[in-house]
């Protein structure tokens, strides 16, 4: 039996918060000892979230650095993005844990982070050490490591969707375009205008058209695995549903002769120690649904011949696989613990 470690959410009042506290509540090896978030300082949790009653009896506390280095061996940073650079070194020197789910540290050049993200940054020592968390990428860095940058949630889907193609050179790294879908949570829980159901609902539309700042962080990953520059058209929009992400990836391949059984192939074999990515067979296409409230993706392929293109479509849940779920899932790899320990695999359908 392990010894159960305590845990600590910066930022737990969110979505992504919300999430981590319904995950770690079902964790048997955590314990959460502090919630943290300043605006709803001293308020009970449950308070916040009426339906957690009698499950989560903890109260919202003022971000007290030292008292949270003190009681937390983990620390989730679930922040907007600007905050966790200013608090990561000092839980680092204390010996916590660190996951941020912000943009924070998913760069590994911060000139890149403080283009696009318009935040200056002084921490680039601590920044050296993160790792970034997509566990079918970097299971190996995760292990060793004591700072994840977590990646966002339309990443998350469109590099599942990509890796085995650049990874084994398939595709021309040139001609990669990403369309993708987000539900409404993905924007937070903050009020804003585009989300009101009045706004989004019966709608679908474009946002973030060529300078949306997931781009940069698809772009360096995509490098990394193809080994030379890539620069990706990505293109997300809203679609009226509370949650889930379906990215479709279109590439030509550098092999025309290549089938779509071929590449199902080479993809069940790339994820074959993947337990959260799902293969579909031929002919069958990712849902969303199919993904609601698990830490699962699901990808579906198909090979255009008339074209000379393969088509690849991800889903998964934007606020588990795409943030809390995947959080933990480094989390557990962190701790030497079963990658699959605590977190959902079967979705709530319909």
């Amino acid at each position: 039996m392990n010894e159960r470690i305590t845990v600590g959410i910066i930022g737990a009042p969110g979505y992504g918060g919300i999430q981590l506290v319904r995950l770690l509540l079902n964790h048997p090896n955590v314990e959460i000892t502090y919630l943290g978030g300043d605006s709803s300082a001293g308020r009970p949790f449950s308070d916040l979230y009426p339906h957690l009653t009698n499950q989560v009896n903890l109260t919202v506390e003022a971000i007290d650095l030292a008292a949270i280095a003190a009681r937390c061996k983990v620390v989730f940073l679930s922040l907007p993005n600007g905050l966790a650079h200013q608090m990561t070194p000092f839980l680092l020197e204390h010996g916590c844990l660190v996951l941020d789910l912000s943009a924070d540290y998913r760069f590994t050049d911060l000139e890149t982070y403080v283009q696009w993200y318009l935040e200056e940054r002084k921490d680039h020592q601590t920044a050296d050490l993160a790792v970034y968390g997509l566990p079918e990428l970097y299971r190996d860095r995760i292990k060793s490591s004591t700072l994840i940058g977590c990646p966002g949630c339309y990443p998350t889907a469109s590099l599942l969707a990509i890796a085995p193609l650049l990874k084994q050179g398939l595709i021309d790294p040139g001609a990669l375009i990403i369309d993708a879908k987000s539900g409404t949570s993905g924007g937070g829980r903050h009020a804003k205008t585009a989300f009101l159901l009045a706004e989004a609902d019966n709608s679908l539309g474009a946002y973030g058209v060529i300078k949306h700042r997931h781009t940069p962080e698809i772009e360096q990953i995509c490098t990394d695995l193809a080994k030379s520059e890539v620069k990706v058209q990505f293109t997300p929009h809203l679609i009226p549903m509370v949650r889930g992400i379906l990215a479709t990836v279109y590439a030509t391949l550098s092999d025309p002769g290549l089938v779509t059984e071929d590449l199902l192939t080479i993809y069940n074999a790339f994820y074959r120690s993947a337990p959260f990515v799902k293969i579909l067979p031929n002919g069958i296409y990712p849902q969303t649904k199919w993904a609601w409230g698990t830490n699962l993706c699901y990808i579906g392929l198909e090979v255009n011949p008339r074209t000379g293109h393969i088509i690849v479509l991800s889903a998964i849940d934007n606020l588990i696989k795409g943030q809390a779920g995947q959080a933990i899932q480094c989390l557990n790899i962190m701790m030497g613990w079963e990658e699959t320990l605590g977190l959902p695999q079967l979705a709530f359908y319909p």
